[in-house]
């Protein structure tokens, strides 16, 4: 026997930001992996499973994932690797990357908010070769859809922490 099912369509639009850099691709890598820590999603839960306070995991996520950007890197997609089967030979990278002591400050004000938690970006080599975008979306505008200034508060802070990592990697 199955449960009740009920479906509700909430239509929002997100923004799209597109950044435009003349420093190269590689360049552009090494900025971001410069500034980022590293982990895995399965390991972030299996610390949180460990026998330890809030405060011992939040110090723990800080002092062994975090990089100086506030981020930590979770999974590269290198569509570049396959692109050039279908004859586009361009590099381009998606990176997944947050901060579950980030993602918190959402998720407390609205459990959805961590459908776009962790974020992410696309990395393309320009079409010359000879600089690279940078596309991602403003978090706010995917998490934030009602009236909720409390969340809206911490993922503005999101979007902040996120435009300072792109400038300086950009700059």
């Amino acid at each position: 026997m199955s449960g009740r099912v009920t479906k509700k369509d909430r239509a929002f639009a997100g923004v799209r930001l597109e950044v435009t850099t003349s420093a190269g691709f590689d360049v552009v890598l090494d900025r971001l992996r410069n500034g980022m820590g590293g982990t895995s999603i399965p390991e972030i839960v299996e610390l949180a499973r460990k026998p330890i306070s809030e405060a011992e995991y939040r110090r723990l996520i800080q002092e062994r994932f975090v990089g100086t950007s506030g981020f930590m890197l979770f999974h590269e997609i290198d569509h570049g690797g396959w692109l050039s089967k279908f004859g586009i030979n361009r590099r381009m990278v998606r990176w997944i990357f947050g901060n579950p002591l980030i993602a918190i400050t959402m998720i407390r004000h609205d459990l959805t908010a961590g459908l776009f938690a962790p974020v992410e970006i696309l990395v393309t080599e320009a079409e010359d070769g000879l600089g690279t975008i940078i596309t991602y979306v403003r978090p706010s505008s995917l998490m934030v859809i009602g009236n909720n200034p409390p969340l809206m508060q911490a993922a503005a802070e999101l979007d902040k922490k996120l435009d300072e990592l792109i400038s300086g990697v950009v700059a």
